[in-house]
């Protein structure tokens, strides 16, 4: 089995408040397609779970790993380690670390539902995503495998937002961000003060596409970004006109120029 695995961007992002040690948010979405890693479960004999194409990544902190052992608690089946121990995964990587495009989320994610589907589990996609968000705020959205949805709470609630897909350009430094430290800096800069939701509460029904050409501030649609520029000091160098910030990592992003056919 191989499936791809296919990271987010952020069109906004709010802080809404903070809670039992984390920032809650309300965020839109979108699937990014223009870049994916690839997962396959390949035939081998393993002695423990294996997992390949992460050397940098200690195994018990790559979050496939971490999915592994999640579904196992959450089902006691057997089921699955009999099928581990004669398949090992193999991932293809190519969406960056601490980019803000949640890619290892998004391999969790894809894990889950392949997982669920190989080994005949029948969980119910709300189900997997209970799971799912004990692994990573970002991993529901993965495992709904919406094309666009608003993401608030702690990243656990997902609904499904229906629009045009969009294409996108997209600027990735060479750097990420530490998801936490931009987070700690956030809550530094802001020592506690709470974000009056209903001001943006109409983005909800809003599409991407006219957000992003209406609100033509990056600050304002992501409130990660000021905080992101003072942890990553060399982000401000890529941050060019009609670009945006995605999530907490150093990706930008803008909406693909269509420009008209050569008619003459």
């Amino acid at each position: 089995m191989i499936k791809k695995s296919y990271p987010k961007l952020n069109i906004f992002l709010k802080i809404t408040g903070y809670k039992d040690g984390y920032h809650t948010i309300f965020s839109r979405f979108v699937k990014l397609k223009s870049i994916f890693d690839l997962i396959k479960f390949e035939k081998a004999k393993c002695e423990t779970f294996t997992i390949e194409g992460f050397d940098e990544v200690p195994i018990k902190e790559n979050t496939i790993t971490k999915a592994f052992y999640a579904l196992n608690q959450a089902t006691g089946n057997l089921d699955i380690l009999e099928f581990f121990y004669n398949h090992k995964v193999v991932v293809e990587k190519n969406i960056p670390t601490q980019a803000g495009l949640g890619g290892g989320s998004s391999n969790a994610g894809v894990f889950l539902n392949m997982v669920n589907e190989v080994c005949s589990l029948g969980l119910s996609k709300d189900q997997l995503a209970k799971i799912g968000a004990k692994i990573g705020a970002d991993v529901p959205f993965f495992v709904y495998d919406f094309e666009s949805a608003n993401v608030s709470g702690f990243g656990e609630i997902v609904e499904e937002f229906k629009e045009d897909p969009l294409e996108f350009e997209i600027l990735i430094p060479p750097f990420g961000c530490n998801t936490k430290d931009v987070y700690l800096k956030y809550k530094e800069l802001n020592k506690g003060k709470i974000l009056d939701i209903k001001e943006f509460e109409s983005w909800k029904n809003t599409s991407s596409k006219e957000i992003l050409q209406k609100i033509k501030d990056p600050y304002i649609l992501n409130d990660l970004l000021k905080p992101a520029t003072l942890i990553c000091k060399d982000l401000k160098n890529y941050l060019k006109d009609g670009y945006f910030f995605s999530g907490s990592g150093s990706t930008f992003f803008s909406l693909k120029k269509k420009f008209p056919h050569n008619l003459s």
